[in-house]
């Protein structure tokens, strides 16, 4: 039987190379419905990997990444990326102005600060056309049992009113918490599915497969 790490690693190359064109020739994009759900598609997601090298990966780092052809990705981009990839969407990354560590003691300790003090890291961008966006799909970690706080800070610097927001997480063991009710109040002219899609950082290789079926029965992909 394969080590859980290295196993992990060669079932989420497969699948994507399987399952999208992103990383591999010759493989077929679901295409989007251009009816009910028609309208521009926005991918925003915020990840963060704890290290870009592939190889004598820590516990903590194997956790938070998913490695295809020998690239890094986090979880929550990987989940984002297929979601592009399968509705034929924009792609946008949530990142800090002041980039986070990846030590993961430290990163644990720096979350929970935020947290505490209901801190809003700054953005090192924003979408700058928003506003051409029907479908917003927005994704991220679960951080103690919430979003991280600078997903606070896209959805206060970002008006999604008369949007369909759309939520996605990646997480150890807590779901999605209270982060779908959360973003509604964040925004609440927005219509905010309910119906988001959530993934364990230890079933990362069943992603392609059950996106796939996710988008297929919100009617996005045929």
């Amino acid at each position: 039987m394969l080590h859980a790490a290295s196993r992990r690693t060669f079932l989420k190359s497969l699948a994507l190379l399987a399952c999208t064109p992103l990383f591999g020739a010759g493989c077929s994009r679901a295409a989007a419905l251009p009816g009910e759900r028609g309208g521009r598609i926005l991918v925003a997601y915020f990840s963060l990997p704890e290290t870009d090298r592939p190889d004598s990966m820590t516990r903590e780092e194997a956790n938070s990444t998913v490695v295809v052809n020998g690239q890094v990705l986090g979880n929550t981009q990987y989940a984002a990326e297929l979601i592009r990839d399968m509705t034929g969407g924009d792609l946008f990354r949530i990142e800090p102005k002041v980039p986070y560590t990846t030590n993961h003691k430290a990163l644990v300790d720096q979350a929970y600060a935020e947290q505490q003090a209901n801190a809003r890291p700054e953005l090192a961008k924003k979408v700058s056309n928003i506003g051409k966006y029907d479908i917003v799909f927005v994704g991220c970690p679960n951080w103690w049992a919430d979003m991280p706080m600078i997903m606070y800070t896209f959805f206060e610097q970002h008006d999604l009113a008369g949007k369909t927001v759309i939520p996605f997480v990646t997480h150890g063991g807590s779901g999605f918490s209270d982060i779908i009710r959360t973003i509604a109040a964040l925004e609440p002219k927005a219509t905010v599915v309910e119906r988001g899609f959530k993934l364990s950082r230890n079933s990362m290789e069943e992603a392609p497969e059950r996106i796939s079926a996710w988008l297929s029965a919100l009617g996005f992909i045929r």
